[in-house]
């Protein structure tokens, strides 16, 4: 499907520079009515981590972006990566597409990657009905990309409500695969430089209002970007390409049946031989500088966001981090926020990357160690002992 025009909704909504306003929700606007949100997320993803699959639980969450996206024909409608999940608003318009391929990258992901997922497709008014909304800005990341924000409560509710089976999206027939194209997973995680990777999560708490969270929130990124640059994982420069191919096998199943995998891995492993080889020396080809992408990349980054509440996973040093446990356990005893924080030594990228001479390919920042998921189940196990 291509829509013929984007929705006025995307070319109106607002787009904010300084992430420190994240947490302003003036920002931010409804969806309008009819609109839906695809969700997912893999079940029992903590044994999957345990297990060490959790390039495959995020190589998970991406996909759900990467099907549905390409099953609406553009990339500009609002999404959120979750690590282990993600959400996709869906225009009245594109429900016919939006349902199938959420059938399909279930069914993939349980024949490819060996993880079972849970599919949802949620409308705005049920949201609405059950007294929380949908409501969407855009933080510009760089000058080639934004990436959506939501707010409002209804994308947690379509998450919990999808946990519980309602909205449900059952598998499609097995041999189904969705439209994966630019679904990319090549890189090495990638150590931290100041210290440690830290994913974290803080969601309003029951007390303080929206702008007592709205000062958490402006603290917190202050401190990030004062304890090492923005936070950012990925250097400026940009990741360092290897002949790392641990990302690789999941990669060529999204790209091809198994009859022709064979081919398809061998394209990958020339693609990244082909990548090391310009990167080192730092020449063009075909009007692609890996150097260059790589700069792209570091910019194109959603290592933070705003998901009914604020997520991020950043490089800081032990100072730094000492100061935002110290601000988040004021505002938790406070009633300001709730929160969950898992520490690990490097992150992971994946990314959905249309075409190697554009720059609006996207990459997706988690934790390599369990990430959003592992913080998200710190703060329900504090949620319990309350």
């Amino acid at each position: 499907m291509n829509l013929p025009n984007p929705p006025a909704f995307l070319t109106d909504l607002p787009i904010f520079a300084e992430f420190e306003d994240v947490a302003d929700l003036s920002r931010y606007r409804p969806l309008p009515d009819g609109w839906a949100l695809a969700v997912a997320d893999v079940v029992s993803s903590g044994q999957a981590i345990a297990d060490g699959k959790y390039k495959m639980v995020n190589m998970a969450g991406a996909s759900v972006i990467t099907a549905v996206l390409n099953a609406l024909g553009q990339n500009d409608f609002p999404f959120v990566f979750g690590g282990d999940g993600a959400a996709v608003a869906d225009p009245p318009a594109g429900m016919d597409e939006a349902r199938p391929a959420l059938a399909a990258v279930g069914r993939w992901i349980a024949e490819d990657l060996g993880l079972a997922l849970r599919t949802a497709l949620v409308p705005v008014a049920d949201i609405r009905a059950a007294g929380r909304d949908v409501r969407v800005a855009r933080f510009q990341a760089s000058p080639d990309i934004s990436f959506a924000m939501f707010a409002g409560g209804g994308s947690a509710w379509a998450e919990a409500q999808m946990k519980q089976g309602h909205f449900a999206v059952p598998m499609a027939t097995p041999g189904s695969k969705p439209d994966l194209t630019g679904l990319s997973c090549r890189w090495n995680p990638i150590q931290s430089h100041n210290g440690q990777i830290v994913s974290i999560i803080a969601i309003p708490g029951d007390t303080g209002g929206a702008e007592a969270f709205r000062a958490v929130v402006a603290d917190v990124v202050a401190i990030a970007n004062s304890a090492g640059g923005t936070g950012n994982p990925v250097p400026m420069e940009g990741p360092t390409p290897s002949l790392y191919l641990g990302g690789m096998e999941a990669e060529v199943r999204a790209q091809a049946p198994p009859g022709r995998r064979l081919m398809a891995k061998l394209g990958v492993i020339f693609a990244v031989l082909m990548t090391v080889i310009l990167h080192r020396t730092n020449l063009t080809l075909g009007g692609f500088n890996a150097r260059e992408y790589g700069r792209v990349l570091a910019r194109n980054t959603d290592f933070r966001k705003f998901d009914d509440g604020l997520k991020m996973t950043i490089d800081v040093d032990d100072a730094g981090l000492a100061r935002i446990e110290a601000r988040r356990q004021q505002a938790a005893h406070q009633g300001i926020c709730r929160y969950g924080l898992h520490r690990q030594t490097s992150a992971l990228v994946t990314c959905i990357v249309p075409s190697l001479l554009s720059r609006d390919h996207m990459h997706f920042i988690d934790g390599a160690a369990g990430g959003y998921a592992q913080a998200a189940s710190e703060m329900k196990a504090k949620a319990a002992r309350r």
